[in-house]
């Protein structure tokens, strides 16, 4: 995961914002407690949009205080553990045990040695997190092994290479019922988004670094931010359609800023250039 899913700060409620917060600081100290001390140094702003999507709609918001794994001195409101917690927490691991060993392929040894190292202090949280979700795991390896042939093809095709990435996200949704399905598209379209968002972003980086890149593929080292807004307008509209179909509770609001209103905003920033500098602030600052 990439950080691009957050909400918009200056149109957030008070209570919305309490609860983006204790989302966030429930998930970090539910990483603590089942995998250590490094997985929460993966935790973002993505994983804690999966967590408000995995909630069950009828369950409130009820914060408890735990103490915060960056200052053991401070206690913070936090959601306490639940089912969605664990779950995203469990998928968190693993997302980002693979986004890691991805980065090790595609930057080499010198540059990838960072993602290696972090990927042995995360190994051990992995395993666990495998066993407790076989069947997600076997998704996400098969996706990425899909993608990286795509990938060594020099795929020109969009839709193919960011099909791959939105499947591997569609697999994160509880099976069964009209909430699997509603959770399933939108995971689905949020993925292909988010590939997208980063495939742009990353557009002039691949290019100095002779990297394959899926918007250079298709439309030349230039990009066409044209046609290539035009298509991630159709996901977000898609992801938006999802969101009206699905029951969410208390977390209806928030979630509702974050797709109607963050993600545009960060999708206009990856296209202006000045996305690097914001995903570098804090959400919990005013002026975010």
């Amino acid at each position: 995961m990439f950080g691009y899913v957050r909400p918009f700060r200056p149109e957030l409620k008070c209570r919305d914002f309490d609860l983006y917060r204790a989302t966030y600081c429930g998930l970090c100290r539910c990483l603590r407690q089942r995998y250590g001390w490094t997985a929460p140094m993966f935790l973002n702003f993505d994983f804690t949009f999966l967590a408000l999507l995995l909630w069950e709609p009828e369950e409130h918001f009820t914060p408890c205080r735990g103490r915060c794994h960056a200052n053991l001195l401070r206690k913070l409101p936090m959601c306490p553990e639940s089912p969605a917690l664990v779950l995203a927490a469990d998928e968190s691991v693993i997302l980002a045990w693979w986004k890691l060993r991805d980065s090790v392929r595609d930057e080499g040894f010198w540059k990838g040695l960072s993602a290696r190292v972090l990927s042995v202090f995360l190994g051990r949280a992995y395993k666990k997190a495998a066993r407790s979700r076989p069947q997600f795991d076997r998704a996400v390896r098969g996706c990425l092994e899909e993608l990286d042939a795509l990938e060594r093809e020099n795929c020109s095709s969009l839709d193919r290479t960011a099909d791959a990435f939105a499947r591997l996200l569609q697999s994160a949704a509880p099976a069964g019922g009209v909430r699997g399905r509603v959770l399933s598209q939108l995971l689905y379209h949020l993925g292909r988004w988010i590939y997208l968002a980063d495939a742009r972003d990353d557009l002039e980086e691949d290019k100095l670094a002779g990297r394959y890149n899926p918007v250079a593929a298709r439309y030349g080292p230039a990009g066409d931010d044209g046609a290539l807004r035009l298509t991630m307008d159709q996901s977000l509209a898609q992801v938006g359609a999802a969101l009206q179909l699905g029951e969410f509770g208390c977390r209806g609001p928030l979630l509702e800023n974050i797709v109607y209103l963050g993600l545009p905003l960060v999708e206009k920033a990856v296209f202006d250039g000045s996305w690097k500098e914001i995903k570098k602030q804090k959400i919990w600052r005013n002026d975010t």
